[in-house]
């Protein structure tokens, strides 16, 4: 009998554990996970304080901000790198990582415990939110949570290790995010209705949407009137805990000192 019991238990265990992984919370990065400015934002000072950026770059991207203008300020301002033509694939893998909210490393620690997919939205370039997601995943390890971060960011064609500044399908903002939560969810056999998501800005309203379970972290005003409106929860995370090396901090404080004024 007690055998029977036993085993009774396991399968519930099982069942329960089978259950929570058609769960998943996706979480945006800038501005919900991290800091603002952007991690793009911060890459693009340093390769322009580096000088790694072509002049020409600059009349490009002017002339395809002009072409997206029928797409709306989001487009032009989130789809256009060609800034980035002709710069080296960037390699963020020996990078420490960004200072992530204490609160947003809490909570995700939550989620994976509870067996939950961890996913990263981002409009960044890829291998700068696949680097954030190493460095959240490491800081987990180092808690004994073990979790494999999916990572959903804009792709750059790239040609002999540099970019043309042409997006590869769409560029990961706004209705793209949601597009992708729903494809991903038919993959993986996720309850929407069930699944979670943070962002902290109007763009993140699709997404937010899309699930049964939406948060509004440090929301820009657009986003706090909407997330009042539908009575969504709203989180403010403050205070910034580093996951990996503080070597990178040090770092990074040393060449924000040399920026010029102007880029800093």
């Amino acid at each position: 009998m007690k055998e029977r019991e036993v085993a009774d238990e396991r399968k519930e265990a099982t069942d329960l554990k089978e259950h929570e992984r058609t769960i998943a919370a996706f979480f945006d990065l800038d501005g919900t996970l991290v800091a603002l400015p952007s991690q793009e934002r911060r890459f693009f000072r340093k390769l322009r304080y580096r000088k790694a950026i072509p002049a020409r770059n600059y009349f490009l991207w002017i002339r395809e901000a002009m072409r997206l203008v029928p797409r709306g300020i989001s487009a032009i301002l989130h789809a256009n790198k060609m800034y980035l033509r002709g710069v080296q694939n960037c390699d963020e893998r020996g990078g420490g990582g960004p200072a992530f909210f204490a609160q947003a490393i809490e909570r995700m620690a939550s989620h994976a415990k509870q067996g939950h997919e961890i996913v990263l939205m981002s409009g960044t370039l890829e291998p700068l939110a696949r680097g954030a997601a190493r460095a959240m995943e490491a800081g987990l390890a180092a808690r004994g949570i073990t979790v494999t971060i999916h990572v959903f960011a804009t792709r750059l064609e790239e040609i002999d290790g540099r970019w043309t500044g042409r997006v590869l399908g769409e560029a990961m903002f706004g209705e793209a995010k949601a597009r992708a939560a729903k494809r991903l969810a038919e993959e993986m056999h996720l309850d929407l209705g069930r699944c979670y998501a943070y962002g902290d800005s109007l763009n993140d309203r699709w997404l937010l949407s899309a699930v049964g379970r939406p948060v509004a972290v440090n929301p820009s005003k657009d986003l706090a009137d909407i997330a009042r409106t539908r009575r969504w929860p709203v989180l403010n995370w403050e205070g910034k805990e580093m996951l990996t090396r503080r070597l990178s901090v040090h770092r990074e404080a040393a060449e924000r000192k040399e920026l010029p004024r102007v880029i800093a």
